[in-house]
């Protein structure tokens, strides 16, 4: 079975940072791309920000320059560092990995719970 699980949400003041986390368990045999995606009240989930196993990252036309996206594979670790957050940035972020594991040996691709992030003005 595999999990991720996010931490790192919470309330802060518009132009204050958070940085969420998410870690990935279980019978982890490859790990490929990573990322975070969005979802506010009323709206799709948008994606954020997306990372490669090799470090290569891409980010969403609202978010470059104020978020980054890192990873560290030895953890099974992503990581999304958000700087002058904006009231818009509310929502609740998840974390989205594609994952083989060791069994199906076939890729697939895993959420997290989602952590809660809310921006006051």
């Amino acid at each position: 079975q595999v999990q991720l699980v996010e931490s790192g949400g919470g309330l802060v003041q518009a132009g204050g940072s958070l940085r969420l986390s998410c870690a990935a368990s279980g019978r982890l045999f490859r790990i490929d791309a990573m990322g975070w995606y969005r979802q506010a009240p009323g709206k799709q989930r948008e994606s954020v920000a997306t990372i490669t196993s090799d470090g290569i990252a891409n980010y969403a036309d609202s978010v470059p320059g104020r978020f980054t996206i890192s990873r560290d594979n030895a953890k099974s670790t992503v990581y999304l560092q958000m700087d002058s957050l904006k009231p818009e940035d509310t929502a609740v972020y998840y974390c989205y990995a594609k994952i083989t594991a060791w069994g199906p040996f076939r890729p697939s691709d895993y959420w997290g719970q989602g952590t809660q992030v809310m921006v006051s003005s």
